[in-house]
């Protein structure tokens, strides 16, 4: 095959791409790290719209301090000393549990399946669903949700879905080219709210900017 040849979709010119990104007015020289994440993202984000692939690389560069690296959930010590972790305990028994689809019984199900990937997955039920459409063990095999293919296909599915918040990207972003910074921010409903929505649709247009630099087709 002629190497000169541009792929079908995804990026056709990566130099373009993170030349862009690079830019002092932009995020500056990723890290090898960072390329990484920016790699698996981009390699479950094909056949996406380029404003549906940018929000998803805003919302994974916001959600992990800007490494791109998938993370875990934090919790905060035992300092009751009951053998469990006083903040991820509230995932392990009691209303949020439930719903989560975790056990009743206060039998780690909270640290197990607490919260994993460049999106927090959490809970029992979102790790068997998430497990499920990706063909993956996550509820025999939780931490496979920190492999960054894996999370990134996550994210994908999650954020097209409406698994995280029941909303989709679709019902903010547009299916064509470019997304405006209020539609961007919008977004950020898909995973929390409105917390840090400007910021993170700053992130977003960034993004965008550099997928069009690098010929990025669906």
């Amino acid at each position: 095959m002629d190497a000169t040849i541009a792929p079908a979709s995804g990026l056709a010119d990566r130099v373009g791409f993170y030349a862009c990104l690079a830019a002092p007015e932009a995020l500056g020289a990723l890290t090898s790290g960072q390329v990484a994440g920016c790699e698996a993202i981009l390699a479950a984000c094909v056949g996406w719209p380029a404003s549906w692939t940018a929000y998803a690389l805003a919302t994974a560069y916001h959600e992990t301090a800007h490494t791109l690296k998938p993370v875990r959930e934090r919790g905060s010590g035992d300092r009751d000393h009951d053998g469990r972790d006083d903040y991820l305990a509230k995932y392990d028994s009691g209303p949020l549990a439930a719903q989560l689809g975790n056990t009743p019984q206060a039998d780690g199900d909270g640290v197990r399946y607490a919260g994993r990937g460049y999106v927090q997955l959490t809970g029992h039920a979102n790790y068997l669903k998430a497990g499920q459409k990706l063909g993956v063990d996550l509820v025999g095999q939780p931490d496979l949700a920190l492999d960054p293919a894996v999370a990134a296909k996550v994210m994908r599915f999650g954020m097209e879905a409406g698994w995280f918040t029941g909303k989709r990207l679709a019902d903010y972003l547009p299916p064509g080219w470019n997304a405006g910074a209020v539609q961007f921010a919008q977004a950020r409903r898909i995973i929390n709210g409105q917390d840090c929505a400007s910021l993170i649709a700053g992130y977003a247009s960034k993004f965008q900017a550099a997928l069009a630099a690098g010929l990025w087709r669906p």
